[in-house]
């Protein structure tokens, strides 16, 4: 078992719980930074403690003695931004040298993905703080491809032909776990994590037994309409089909592989597995 203790926020969602559980088969000592510590996962050489993101004071006691952390992004909410700088101060002033931050492909101030411009500002205060950083830009997650589908078996979206460069989170988190173990070689350093190729929304659509309809932007906020959701939210669904029409995720990279030894899952072989 490593002797150096490494924080781990999200550990109880998809992400963070992948990450946790490999630092753990490799023998890494891990603090895990979670909302309840009855639901965090139960691993050798991890011990849990509260840590939610809007609370600067538990923050810095559950970040201190802690030299690299992963920083999954908060969830979806009007006020992420706020809550991760609070994060991000807290760590600071615990005396945390390097943060290891989830961030999204394209992260822009003028991002057409209206929660990538909550990444770029995530990182912007990251930066202003000192603290050593790594980002690593997460593509679309692969494995929510499925799901786009409605019951009729329909990806409706106006994403166009635009293409999308979807990545498994197994490989997101075998990245994450690289940098973790070494994170002086990539301090300073953003990956663009994607998969091995740039599929278009019909292509996606037949891989997992369905159909593409590509929408307008106004029928997109139409057929969404019936979720009742804020608009923060319906627009943040609508912008990820247009960032796709856009071209703003369509670039495809080495990183996953640079950073891992493994190729990067195609969306094929990801679904041949579930």
């Amino acid at each position: 078992m490593s002797d150096r203790l490494i924080g781990v926020s999200g550990a109880t969602g998809q992400l963070g719980g992948r990450v946790a559980a490999r630092l753990a088969a490799l023998g890494v000592r891990q603090k895990l930074l979670v909302r309840d510590v009855a639901r965090a996962p139960k691993l050798a050489g991890a011990e849990a403690e509260v840590a939610p993101f809007d609370d600067g004071e538990a923050c810095r006691a559950a970040l201190a003695g802690l030299d690299t952390v992963l920083m999954v992004s908060a969830s979806e909410t009007p006020d992420r931004v706020a809550q991760h700088r609070t994060f991000i101060d807290a760590a600071a002033a615990a005396g945390v040298r390097h943060l290891v931050y989830i961030s999204f492909y394209g992260a822009a101030p003028d991002a057409t993905f209206t929660l990538a411009r909550d990444h770029f500002a995530t990182e912007r205060h990251i930066r202003s703080t000192g603290l050593a950083a790594t980002f690593l830009r997460d593509n679309l997650y692969a494995d929510f491809l499925p799901m786009l589908a409605g019951e009729d078996r329909v990806i409706r979206g106006p994403a166009g032909d635009g293409r999308v460069a979807a990545v498994a989170q197994d490989d997101i988190a075998d990245a994450a776990v690289a940098v973790l173990r070494d994170p002086g070689a990539h301090a300073g350093r953003t990956y663009d994590l994607t998969g091995p190729e740039a599929l278009t929304l019909a292509e996606i659509a037949g891989l997992i037994g369905a159909r593409y309809h590509a929408e307008t932007v106004d029928e997109a906020y139409a057929s969404r309409a019936s979720y009742h959701a804020p608009q923060w939210q319906l627009d943040a669904w609508v912008s990820t089909y247009t960032a796709i029409a856009a071209g703003e995720l369509s670039g495809v990279t080495s990183h996953i592989a640079e950073l891992t030894g493994h190729p990067a899952t195609s969306v094929a072989d990801l679904l041949a597995r579930a």
